[in-house]
């Protein structure tokens, strides 16, 4: 009998944030997009815990990703 040990890979609202600014700046998500959209990028065994680190923080999925980016700095034109 083989036994698959899990490890659990804990989603802090910081790793969250970098996640969604990588995909951003890589171009596979846009600023405006829902919150939910990072369902595609991160394990679906994981995405529960997601969800309650963003409720944690005040989150909505419904919210725009530009949310979670609000470490980003700008530059002026």
């Amino acid at each position: 009998m083989t036994r698959t040990i899990q490890s659990q890979v804990r989603y802090s609202i910081e790793v969250i944030q970098e996640e969604a600014c990588q995909l951003v700046h890589q171009g596979l998500l846009h600023r405006q997009q829902p919150i939910y959209t990072l369902c595609k990028y991160i394990p679906a065994s994981e995405w529960p815990n997601v969800e309650c680190e963003l409720e944690r923080y005040d989150y909505l999925l419904r919210d725009r990703i530009i949310d979670l980016l609000n470490h980003e700095t700008w530059t002026q034109d």
